[in-house]
């Protein structure tokens, strides 16, 4: 009952190690193509950006404290420029109420 029949055909008896080999790769070509056929890679590096650039200067010649000290003087100087913009927005400006207010006196 366990004997082999010759009308079966079984991979073992018919494939040639070297119809193996060419299944293999032609396997691994099939794969590597639909691999092919995904999103690309995402770049590991990031490119540096000019800020950053800046920044690796800038702590390479101040100490840490005149750095902080210039971001807070910056981040003083935007801080009372958008202060400016507001009040001319509003309409409130504080010299048109000295120059209005001197008027007043001169009459």
């Amino acid at each position: 009952m366990n004997a082999q029949r010759d009308d079966v055909v079984t991979p073992s008896t018919t494939v040639s190690p070297a119809r193996r080999l060419q299944s293999a790769q032609h396997t691994q070509i099939v794969s590597e193509g639909t691999s092919t056929m995904q999103a690309a890679p995402v770049r590991a590096t990031v490119i540096p950006t000019v800020t950053d650039a800046l920044r690796a200067v800038e702590s390479l010649l101040l100490s840490s404290g005149q750095r902080t000290a210039r971001r807070n003087a910056w981040t003083a100087v935007l801080e009372d420029r958008r202060r400016a913009e507001d009040r001319v927005e509003s309409g409130y400006v504080p010299e048109r109420e000295a120059v209005a207010a001197r008027r007043s006196r001169a009459t």
